[in-house]
């Protein structure tokens, strides 16, 4: 389909654009910024004026849930919910049931993705089978397979020894290996971010160690091997300082931040309110002030909303009782441009952190609106007011903190592949 956007800003930090034109599509691609095409006949308009148009957004991490947890969420409802928040493209743990260990779940994966048309999911292979952290998955199948890279999500690899095996199996096929770096023996008991608050309100807390310890170990592993490597969802800023230095050395490493480590801190526990248990916990405001300057500095290459849809039931207990993760992908842009209006980005820096950024994280030739690129595009308004509910959420999971509340900064269109797949009503 041939398609026009006509008036929007148009902010491509790839190619250093940022001004108002119209963005011509056609046979899926990026045809033309600004210049009429001759003989060009748009079969759909799309008016833009007053609004941002940039490359969608690509999320580093956003659990579907299916196969095996389709009571929290499917491949269906899950990528409806990331089309309405801009996301063209996702990255999906291999943390179902059965394991994504498999060709065979890689398949149904994203042959269910596809059927549901909205968005693109790339799967995160299992490094370890079970993710039981003792025999080697097989992870050159699993990338033949169309995973974009291997985990072991937060299921530590106790010995030191196997994951080593398995980066050096890694490492021989030039394999993106993805770090969620927690110490399981320092987290164990814990819910929230060991402090002065985690004493107050009398809940057991998880130091700052258990990520730092983790991740100082596994860099020197990277570091031994030799292997591509990325640190997801950082909480501490200890722990983007590690990855700093190891950049510094010349390692191939990068990290990314959930949107809310950036926003929130532990203080945000008082009233026990168990839509802000996430894992790994909101830290400190120390903590906060250094995962935003990492951010801006450029250790930190990537926003992600850390998406973990849940049932009612799995948050309606006491509070270390609940299962921890936010419902996120819907409340991604509105979250994350109150970093442009604390001064923390720029809007141009924003954009780039949720689409370029993790583009280069993963070897993608996305993430931006050059000529011929695939036209995977967000058109959004910054100023656009709105209030999220139950009723409007395309995610099956509801647990979000941020039900009821005025947001700041709403998608109007999204398209994949040249393809309308979202239009707010």
């Amino acid at each position: 389909m041939n398609i026009l956007i006509t008036g929007g800003r148009v902010i491509d930090p790839a190619n250093h654009v940022n001004e108002v034109m119209d963005v011509y599509v056609q046979d899926g691609r990026i045809a033309s910024l600004g210049a009429a095409i001759p003989g060009f006949v748009a079969e759909l308009t799309l008016d833009a004026s007053g609004k941002v148009v940039s490359p969608g957004f690509i999320d580093l991490c956003a659990t579907m849930r299916e196969p095996g947890y389709t009571h929290k969420g499917t491949l269906r409802s899950e990528t409806h919910a990331a089309a309405a928040g801009g996301i063209t493209t996702l990255c999906c743990p291999p943390t179902s049931n059965p394991v994504n260990d498999s060709a065979a779940v890689t398949k149904l994966i994203s042959d269910k993705a596809r059927q549901a048309g909205f968005t693109r999911v790339l799967p995160i292979g299992a490094l370890t089978k079970g993710l039981e952290g003792e025999q080697l998955a097989n992870m050159q199948g699993l990338s033949e397979s169309g995973c974009i890279a291997v985990s072991n999500g937060r299921n530590a690899i106790r010995n030191s020894l196997t994951l080593m095996r398995c980066l050096e199996y890694a490492a021989t096929f030039d394999l993106l290996v993805i770090f969620q770096s927690q110490d399981p023996d320092l987290s164990a008991a814990g819910v929230m971010h060991d402090g002065a608050n985690a004493v107050r309100f009398g809940l057991p807390g998880i130091p700052e160690t258990a990520e730092t310890i983790a991740v100082a170990r596994d860099l020197l592993l990277v570091e031994q091997t030799g292997v591509r490597a990325h640190f997801g969802q950082l909480s501490t800023a200890r722990a983007a300082q590690l990855i700093m230095d190891a950049r510094a050395k010349g390692l191939r490493v990068t990290a990314d931040v959930a949107v809310h480590h950036l926003l929130y801190t532990d203080a945000k526990l008082n009233g026990f309110n168990s839509l802000y248990h996430v894992n790994p916990p909101l830290r400190s405001a120390i903590d906060r002030a250094g995962l935003r300057e990492a951010l801006l500095g450029g250790t930190l290459s990537a926003i992600c909303s850390d998406h973990q849809p849940h049932d009612e039931a799995a948050k309606r207990a006491p509070f270390g009782a609940t299962e921890p993760g936010i419902s996120g992908l819907e409340t991604l842009l509105s979250q994350a441009l109150l970093l442009v209006e604390q001064d923390v980005l720029t809007l141009d820096q924003l954009i780039e952190k949720l689409s370029l950024g993790p583009a280069r994280v993963l070897g993608l030739d996305s993430g931006q609106l050059g000529l011929g690129s695939v036209a995977d595009i967000c058109v959004f308004d910054p100023e656009a007011e709105w209030t999220l509910t139950e009723e409007a959420m395309r995610s099956s999971g509801k647990n979000s903190p941020l039900l009821g509340l005025p947001l700041k900064g709403r998608v109007c269109y999204t398209l994949v592949d040249g393809e309308l797949v979202y239009q707010a009503s």
